[in-house]
């Protein structure tokens, strides 16, 4: 059937997907549109969504997009940058300043607007922006405000135009920190657009699969399947697109697995009946030798998505099907991350995105039925194709697997920006009692979507958990050069942190491999493993202390779409349980908790 559709222009945020994926909750589709695409693409939607952006400003002259959007007879609200935008374009006045972050509150001012329908007359909102709307054209009214310093600063926090059915909101109705920010976007779709509620993953199934019956024809598709969530239904859905004599699974083990993984992925596919042409190789002393002497984290990426494409590809020679098509698991946050959109900073390389899978795209050789969705959309598809709850819910598993939960050195210390860094960590141990000390190591984060290599710090002592990330709060927010905060949580007494030589070997995966199945196994024993939503195990080539060994590092995070995420308190008994167990693995001789949020520091270390 024909459903209604909004239309979010992406102007690089990854704030703009989840305005996406909100709407599509509401049960209305929703599509990405770039500031460059022209009027036909819209065609047939129901509203417009203005997303922010991490790098344009509307104060100056470099928001460049096509602005006949605004002579189209459909309803437009714009979020933070797209906000100020349509204030601009109708003859309001936007200035460079008034900056808000963080928490506000929204007072409105129109007694029972459609946009604001059921909600109270305050209403806490999420604001992040520099630029600030000062005075609106004709037409236009303020519907809501916000205060804020000493004096109490009137802001136009949410504008419109009834009769243009233009609309603004300064702050973003689409983060979880807007109280009801969801009921808001569900007023604009349903009250101002008119909208019905269609769209359904029941429907989206139906839809991907007829989309793969007609991308793939008569040919037939070869699936790199690692096991995780996103293989293991982009194989399903092929399967049933297809039917399994179509459809070719190649497992790899690239030394890179968790513990176990190889026999369980295999057993997997077994059990969901697609083993019908099932091949399994252990190519774990190729990807080793390629990684051999790779310490740069983007390149170790690089390396092990082309090594998997020359695996796929010498394996696809021997079985005679190099015509079929290469299937490939990929979803929303993978192309967002990679800059899949033309404003998007590369956050990281996914092995699935490395130049060798782009040309082979460009050449229309790939097919990726989940390319659309996000990973709580590709878990309950896989519920509708009847994958067992535990395969589904595991938790994701990056496409390089240990690789980048393995770092690595060349043992000299990146010093460089530390010594910036004393006053503001001086400050943060008086505030907060806790000793903060720069690591000289770095690590991927990410800020206002832009890329942050930079230096994580440790903080030793003992303090509540709400000073602990009030503490980190404030570090990664005033201290220049830092993306991270970890926690000691035992062994070496940290003394003169420093790194150490370390490559990617097999002895070091193995240590990784059992301190990972150590925290997974805790997890489980104690009832946290679904209500954590990822937990990262990391070997820092780090010594904190005098004998010389490395630091293991514990990331548990609470996260819905992985744009987005918050580190988790681990019960007392469980930290007493994994000091027990993994400072007796040989070579740890400390271990760490990541408390850092998404952003600053992304999930994964690299």
């Amino acid at each position: 059937m024909t459903h209604d559709t909004i239309a979010v222009i992406d102007f690089g945020g990854q704030y703009a997907h989840l305005i996406a994926t909100k709407v599509r909750r509401l049960g209305v589709r929703a599509e990405i549109r770039q500031p460059e695409d022209p009027l036909e693409s819209y065609e047939g939607v129901r509203g417009i969504v203005i997303s922010g952006s991490p790098s344009l400003s509307a104060y100056g002259e470099d928001s460049d997009y096509n602005r006949s959007i605004y002579d189209l007879d459909v309803p437009i609200l714009g979020f933070c940058f797209g906000h100020q935008e349509i204030a601009k374009h109708y003859g309001g006045t936007v200035v460079h300043g008034g900056r808000e972050w963080g928490h506000a509150e929204l007072h409105l001012t129109v007694d029972d607007h459609p946009l604001f329908r059921g909600l109270g007359p305050v209403e806490p909102v999420w604001m992040s922006h520099y630029d600030s709307v000062t005075a609106l054209g004709p037409d236009f009214e303020e519907l809501g405000y916000t205060s804020t310093g000493a004096g109490g600063e009137h802001r136009l926090a949410a504008i419109g135009s009834d009769r243009l059915r233009r609309y603004g909101f300064q702050y973003h109705p689409e983060v979880d920190d807007t109280v009801n920010g969801e009921r808001m976007i569900a007023n604009f779709v349903f009250e101002i657009c008119g909208c019905r509620a269609t769209w359904s993953m029941d429907g989206v199934l139906d839809e991907i699969v007829e989309e793969v019956r007609r991308r793939v024809g008569e040919r037939s598709v070869f699936l790199l399947a690692s096991g995780g969530v996103d293989s293991t239904v982009a194989a399903a859905v092929l399967g049933r697109a297809l039917g399994p004599e179509r459809v070719h699974l190649l497992h790899i083990d690239n030394g890179l697995m968790r513990k176990d993984e190889s026999r369980q992925v295999l057993a997997l596919f077994e059990r969901l009946g697609l083993d019908r042409h099932l091949h399994f190789e252990d190519a774990s002393e190729t990807f080793l030798s390629a990684l051999d002497g790779v310490i740069e984290p983007e390149r170790k990426r690089r390396v092990i998505g082309d090594t998997f494409v020359e695996v796929f590809q010498r394996k696809a020679r021997e079985l005679g099907i190099e015509d079929h098509l290469l299937g490939q698991g990929t979803i929303y946050p993978d192309t967002v991350e990679t800059g899949g959109t033309k404003r998007a900073d590369v956050i990281k390389t996914h092995h699935n995105r490395v130049p060798v899978i782009e040309a082979m795209i460009e050449q229309g050789r790939v097919v990726e039925p989940l390319a659309d969705l996000y990973k709580v959309e590709v878990r309950e598809l896989g519920e509708r194709l009847g994958i067992p709850h535990e395969a589904l819910w595991r938790h994701p598993f990056p496409g390089p697997g240990l690789g980048v939960r393995l770092l690595c050195s060349n043992g000299v210390p990146d010093r460089d920006g530390l010594d910036a860094m004393g006053p503001g960590l001086a400050e943060a141990e008086a505030r907060f009692g806790l000793r903060a000390l720069p690591l000289p190591i770095r690590s991927v984060g990410v800020k206002a979507d832009l890329r942050a290599y930079e230096h994580p710090v440790l903080l030793v002592g003992d303090a509540p958990w709400a000073t602990v990330l009030e503490a980190v709060g404030w570090i990664t927010a005033q201290v220049p050069g830092v993306n991270r905060c970890v926690l000691h949580l035992g062994g070496d007494a940290p003394t003169e942190p420093r790194p150490l030589a370390a490559g990617v070997t097999r002895a070091r995966l193995d240590l990784l491999r059992e301190a990972d199945a150590l925290v997974m196994d805790g997890l489980r024993r104690h009832g946290l493993y679904d209500e954590v939503w990822q937990c990262p195990t990391v070997l820092v080539p780090l010594c904190l202390g005098a004998d010389g060994g490395e630091t293991v590092v514990v990331r548990p995070i609470r996260s819905q779409r992985a744009m987005t995420a918050t580190p988790v308190r681990l019960p007392d008994a469980l930290v007493e349980e994994l000091l027990r167990d993994v400072l007796t693995l040989p070579g740890v001789s400390a271990v760490l908790l990541d408390v850092t949020s998404k952003p600053p520091g992304t999930i994964e270390w690299e």
